[in-house]
């Protein structure tokens, strides 16, 4: 049996699919509500819950160059806001353990990067704040090795953590996710999330650039996700992707997000009745 984990009013690992969603990186506040504003259309519409994302700090860009985000104090500012004035839970990535007891005065569910989720003191840090704990599994790692990550929170005294699949590193600049790691992820019995933003990622082409990324494959492998089992998806939406500060051939429009999750909504329940 899934162990289920509430982040708000949303229940992971239910049989009711849920969305994490946002701006990659917290840029003007503007954004952030446009984008927070119709995202909470969509959940009225469809029916589906919502976690919003956005990251206050993204410390591995590939150029000291690119934006990383606005840092942490102004950035849980306009979480807050987003928070207060839409309802949503909010989620962020923590980098260091110095950032979680911060993080976790505004936010619902701090996020382990993926090529930090064997960082125990980070893990610790954010196990003990007593918020739910979203750990991204590293593209470096096998999936049914993500025991060792969940294990550390729970023995550091929470277990209320959801696992998040994003692909595996695959020759140069590519990422490709196997099917195989939903079930043995599912086997772990905590909720799981596809993010298939992160997976259509070219590594080594700057995220501006029309080419580091391919948005194209994003409804056929979150068929294939939502189809393996998963319990969310995580999808990057912003009101115009080819400004976005960061992640911009990735993420997707989010005056699409909401045709785009319909049939994924249909499958899953198909999915859901499949399984009982």
């Amino acid at each position: 049996m899934k162990k289920t984990v509430k982040v708000g009013s949303v229940v992971c690992g239910s049989n009711d699919l849920f969305l994490i969603s946002g701006p990659c990186v917290i840029e003007e506040e503007s954004i952030m509500l446009k984008t927070a504003e119709k995202l909470k259309e969509v959940s009225e519409r469809l029916k589906i819950k919502i976690i919003y994302k956005s990251s206050f700090q993204k410390d591995n860009r590939s150029s000291l160059q690119f934006y990383d985000g606005p840092g942490l104090e102004k950035g849980i500012k306009v979480l807050a806001k987003v928070k207060a004035q839409f309802g949503f839970p909010v989620l962020t990535d923590i980098h260091y353990p110095q950032q979680a007891a911060a993080a976790a005065e505004v936010c619902d569910v701090l996020q382990i990067p993926a090529y930090l989720c064997m960082q125990s003191t980070l893990l610790v840090a954010a196990a003990k704040t007593g918020k739910v704990i979203n750990i991204k599994h590293g593209q470096f790692l096998a999936p049914e090795n993500m025991k060792h990550p969940l294990q550390k929170c729970i023995e550091a005294g929470n277990d209320q953590v959801i696992l998040t699949e994003r692909g595996y590193t695959f020759g140069y600049n590519d990422l490709v996710v196997d099917p195989r790691a939903f079930f043995h992820l599912n086997n772990l019995g905590y909720p799981v999330v596809f993010d298939v933003t992160h997976c259509i990622r070219k590594y080594g082409i700057p995220s501006a650039d029309a080419k580091g990324g391919a948005r194209e494959f994003l409804p056929v492998l979150s068929r294939a996700g939502v189809a393996s089992g998963v319990d969310g998806l995580f999808v990057e939406t912003h009101p115009d992707p080819s400004k976005a500060l960061c992640d911009a051939a990735s993420q997707l429009c989010v005056y699409d997000l909401e045709e785009f999750l319909k049939p994924l909504i249909e499958l899953h329940q198909t999915e859901v009745r499949y399984r009982k």
